[in-house]
This record gives structure tokens, C-alpha cells and sequence, in this order.
């Protein structure tokens, strides 16, 4: 019997995170890398799954939506409760140029000025566990690096800066799920290769 799952899909690589840039807000393409990522997730993808019905969401970006259009996705619904953390000032950024004014900063542990704090971050995250768990069956998101590593950790009931314990690569697949009603995270960023 199989028990339902949340397939969590970071979106492929765009020029911004591959050199390190802070994107949020800013809707900026794949690179040919990442469009051959998004493929290969998507192959990964269906031998996880098999041909099960799930209801699919994405945010709302480009770089998530056409991860799943070439993941072989379906999109049911976007919400920018699946957007990327809102870095505010910060957004374009690299952490060492942050760095050069605000020393030893990082989006877990200091503010985003005009952006969005952790905790704003993990209510959205609570947001989509509420969703996911009044659905029946599986449940595939598209979303983004920082805040799907919130996403896994609110999910197994940890505050939203415990996300910095996780990693997740461009085009990764995590699938969370629970073991006898106690959450679970069953695999984490699976690469697509």
C-alpha cells in the first residue's frame, strides 16, 4: 500500500544560482544546464512515483514553472506561498558582498532589510503543510532553494532557521512523508543525474 508523499523540487539553475546571487523576487530564466536538469528530475521524478495522480503546485517564478513543464509536470495551481524568501535589499546579492557591510551575515541568522524575516518565511511554509495535509493523496511542489530547506524543516516540526541544516542542489528531489502520524523526511536532494 503506498503511503502518500510530498515531492518537494527545488527548480533548475539559472544564471543567479550558480554564481551565488540572492534570487527572490526577480524572475529570471533557466540556463541550458538547468532545462537539462529540469528534464532529468522529471525522469527521477516518475520512477519515484510511478503514474499516481498528485495534485502539483508551483510557484509562481518562471524558473519554477518551466522546471515543471519540463519535468512533465502539470500544474495545478501557483501561489506565492511557494515563492522564494523575499531578500528585499539583498536581492541580486552574493553573501560575501552582503558580507562587506554586514559581517558574518546570512539569511538565517540576520534581516533582510525591506525583505522578509525567517519567521514570516516558516508561516508561509505552515501555510502549504496545512494545504498538503487536507489533501488526499500525493502532493508535488516546484519551488525554490531557501525556502523549501524552511519548508522540510517546518515539516518535521523544527523552527524556520533549522533550514540551514539541509542542502538542496538545482533540480534536487526531496519527498517527505510521515512514519506512524510522526513526520518524516524520506530521502533529501536527490540529484537529477
Amino acid at each position: 500500500m503506498h503511503e502518500p508523499a510530498v515531492y518537494l523540487l527545488r527548480h533548475g539553475a539559472t544564471e543567479w544560482s550558480e554564481n551565488g546571487r540572492h534570487t527572490g523576487r526577480t524572475d529570471i530564466p533557466l540556463t541550458s544546464v538547468g532545462e537539462a536538469g529540469a528534464r532529468r528530475a522529471g525522469a527521477l521524478l516518475a520512477d519515484l512515483r510511478g503514474d499516481r495522480p498528485a495534485l502539483v503546485l508551483s510557484s509562481p517564478r518562471v524558473r519554477a514553472t518551466r522546471t515543471a513543464e519540463l519535468a512533465g509536470l502539470t500544474v495545478d495551481e501557483t501561489t506565492e506561498d511557494l515563492a522564494e524568501w523575499d531578500y528585499g535589499d539583498y536581492e541580486g546579492l552574493t553573501t560575501p558582498q552582503i558580507r562587506e557591510t554586514v559581517p558574518g551575515w546570512t539569511v538565517w541568522t540576520h534581516p533582510c532589510p525591506n525583505g522578509e524575516t525567517a519567521d514570516a518565511v516558516g508561516e508561509r511554509a505552515a501555510k502549504v503543510i496545512h494545504r498538503i495535509r487536507e489533501t488526499d493523496g500525493d502532493v508535488v511542489l516546484i519551488g525554490h532553494g531557501h525556502f523549501s530547506r524552511v519548508l522540510v524543516s517546518t515539516w518535521i516540526g523544527q523552527s524556520a532557521t533549522f533550514g540551514v541544516h539541509f542542502g538542496l542542489e538545482a533540480a534536487g528531489l526531496s519527498v517527505l512523508g510521515d512514519e506512524r502520524g510522526v513526520p518524516q523526511v524520506r530521502r533529501l536532494n536527490v540529484p537529477a543525474r
